[in-house]
C-alpha cells in the first residue's frame, strides 16, 4: 500500500505528530479508519491496564488526549478539519472505554463494538460536538463524549455478566 498517497502535501509518516495522528500509520488504511485505529488500540490498553492498572490507563487516557489536541493540530493544518486518518481521538475514546472493566477480551471486545456505535451514530452531545468544536481539541472531544455513552454500557454489561 503506498501510504504517502492519503496524505496531505507536505506530511510524512516519519514526523512524530503525523505518526502519532494516524496512530502509528492504522488511520491511512484505505476502509474504515476509525475502527483500525480503536482495534489497534485494544492491545495498548491491555498492555498499559495489566503493567499499571487502572490508574496507569487513566494516566495514559489524559496523555494521548492531551498529546491528541496537538498532532491534530498539526494535521488539520495542512488537510483539513477532522480528517479520516487522525486517528488518536479513537485511541483515547477506546482507552477510556475500558476504564470501566478489567482486563477481559470478552468486555474489551464489546468495548470496541459499543465505542464503535456510539462514535458512528454520533448521539447528542456527541453530535453537536463533531460539529461545532474545531481544531485539535474538537477532534479529540467528541470521542471522549462517545467514550462516556460508551462505557457506561460497557459497565453496565460489566454488570450484567457479573450476574451469570
Amino acid at each position: 500500500m503506498n501510504v504517502r498517497g492519503t496524505l496531505p502535501d507536505g506530511l510524512r509518516l516519519s514526523d512524530p505528530a503525523i505518526l502519532l495522528a494516524t496512530w502509528f500509520g492504522t488511520g491511512l488504511l484505505p476502509k474504515a479508519p476509525g475502527s483500525w485505529g480503536s482495534l489497534a488500540a485494544l492491545p495498548f490498553a491491555w498492555g498499559i491496564h495489566l503493567a499499571l492498572g487502572w490508574p496507569g490507563l487513566a494516566a495514559a487516557v489524559v496523555a494521548v488526549f492531551i498529546t491528541g489536541v496537538w498532532c491534530s493540530g498539526v494535521f488539520i493544518k495542512a488537510g483539513g478539519p477532522d480528517p479520516a486518518a487522525v486517528v488518536i481521538d479513537e485511541v483515547a475514546g477506546q482507552w477510556l472505554v475500558l476504564l470501566v472493566v478489567p482486563t477481559d477480551w470478552f468486555l474489551y471486545g464489546a468495548g470496541f463494538v459499543f465505542f464503535r456505535f456510539a462514535d458512528i451514530v454520533k448521539p447528542w452531545p456527541v453530535s453537536w460536538a463533531d460539529r461545532r468544536i474545531k481544531g485539535g481539541f474538537g477532534v479529540m472531544f467528541d470521542d471522549v463524549l462517545a467514550a462516556l455513552y460508551a462505557g457506561g454500557a460497557l459497565y453496565a454489561l460489566s454488570w450484567w455478566t457479573e450476574s451469570w
